[in-house]
């Protein structure tokens, strides 16, 4: 099997990032034609073409967007590698973080907050599917992935799971909407339409639960996969949302948004994953105890 040149694959990821030979060989002081014969060199050991040549420019194919995302990791693992086991302590240390795209973001702040505004840190923040996020994890692309979803886990699962948090779940309205006064539950909820996480969140699975327990059959309004839209289709009226208050906190504290009645018995919890390594980024130790609530 043919040897990987990392030495090659560097130059292929400066030539992908500037999208022009001319203007990468600037930069990597070589001649355009001694860049070329090494790119080639690399198309030869992949067996593939990694370019469409379109004029001057350079647009990669399939098989280079792969290789580029590829190389991106490789770099970044050999980065983080120095980073860890040199621990000069040094520098700028970078912190790799994935967030489910559909998480709150003011629990996302609350668990960065920590190191907001330190000179010495860099926060990489990547939002994705459950799974994109966990490969992320495995491939040490990220340190720590933040999500509501706890992954399957048996004897031979290489995850650990933290939870950080648990807030309660609630039906938030517009004062307009939900009032001033108690009332009761079963009445908001089969009066007023209701804005509700996707059926495949666990939310969802116990607000369904506690419908089917109170035989009521309730009118949907939106069916909605993220929390900010949730919070912008609630502020705008369009029904009763059931969500944490956590993720409208600043317009529960505003008095823009109520909460009309607390669901019993539901709650979301937070959970940040990460791997059992011999060497975890130490900026992540100190974010995972302040970050239990």
């Amino acid at each position: 099997m043919a040897i990987l040149n990392l030495h090659h694959l560097r130059l292929f990821r400066a030539v992908a990032r500037d999208g022009t030979l001319t203007g990468a060989a600037r930069q990597l002081n070589l001649s355009p034609s001694a860049l070329s014969t090494q790119l080639r060199t690399l198309e030869d050991s992949l067996g593939h073409d990694l370019f469409d040549r379109q004029g001057r420019g350079l647009l990669l194919t399939e098989a280079g967007r792969i290789a580029l995302d590829h190389a991106e990791a490789i770099f970044r693992t050999a980065e983080d590698l120095t980073a860890t086991l040199r621990n000069t302590g040094g520098g700028q240390r970078a912190l790799r973080v994935g967030a489910l795209a559909t998480l709150s973001r003011n629990f996302q702040i609350g668990f960065l907050r920590p190191l907001l505004g330190r000179g010495d840190v860099e926060i990489v923040l990547r939002s994705g599917s459950q799974a994109e996020l966990l490969r992320g994890l495995d491939s040490l692309a990220l340190d720590v992935v933040l999500t509501n979803l706890a992954p399957p886990r048996d004897a031979a699962s290489p995850y650990l799971i933290h939870q950080l948090d648990e807030q309660p779940v609630s039906l938030i309205g517009t004062p307009a909407r939900a009032g001033t006064g108690a009332m009761d539950l079963d009445r908001l909820l089969i009066s007023h339409p209701l804005i509700l996480p996707t059926p495949e969140t666990a939310l969802r699975a116990a607000f369904d639960a506690l419908v089917a327990r109170r035989g009521l059959s309730v009118r949907i309004a939106a069916e909605v996969d993220d929390m900010a839209m949730i919070r912008l289709m609630v502020r705008e009226d369009a029904g009763l949302a059931v969500i944490p208050a956590i993720v409208v906190r600043d317009e529960l504290v505003a008095g823009t948004l109520v909460e009309a009645a607390r669901l019993q018995d539901m709650a979301e919890s937070f959970l940040a994953v990460t791997l059992d390594r011999r060497f975890p980024n130490p900026l992540l130790g100190d974010l995972l105890i302040t970050g239990r609530r």
